[in-house]
């Protein structure tokens, strides 16, 4: 089985799930980061680009990721009562503030 087979078959047994590319804004609990995805989307009756923006809590096993960095999470399962997202990698490192 090639790689690209391999993948097809994993994405066809769960399922499509969603990824999306974030920054953090909140690591203060415990294997958990609050991921604040912002998009644009355009308003129906004017036509003008609207800023959105929407927060999701994933799980961060290792607590890893900090306020500010840039990450794509995934859908999983439902890990508790609000968390539904899995942190999957690091796209871009916070800047140190020092």
């Amino acid at each position: 089985m090639t790689e690209t087979t391999a993948a097809t078959a994993t994405q066809d047994a769960r399922g499509f799930r969603r990824k999306i590319i974030g920054s953090v804004t909140s690591d203060k609990m415990d294997k958990t980061v609050v991921v604040e995805c912002v998009s644009r989307k355009r308003d129906a009756l004017y036509g003008k680009f609207v800023r959105t923006r929407k927060r999701f809590k994933a799980h961060d096993e290792k607590n890893e990721f900090k306020v500010g960095d840039l990450v794509e999470i995934e859908e999983h399962r439902p890990l508790s009562r609000e968390k539904r997202f899995v942190v999957v990698r690091l796209v871009k490192a916070a800047p140190d503030s020092k």
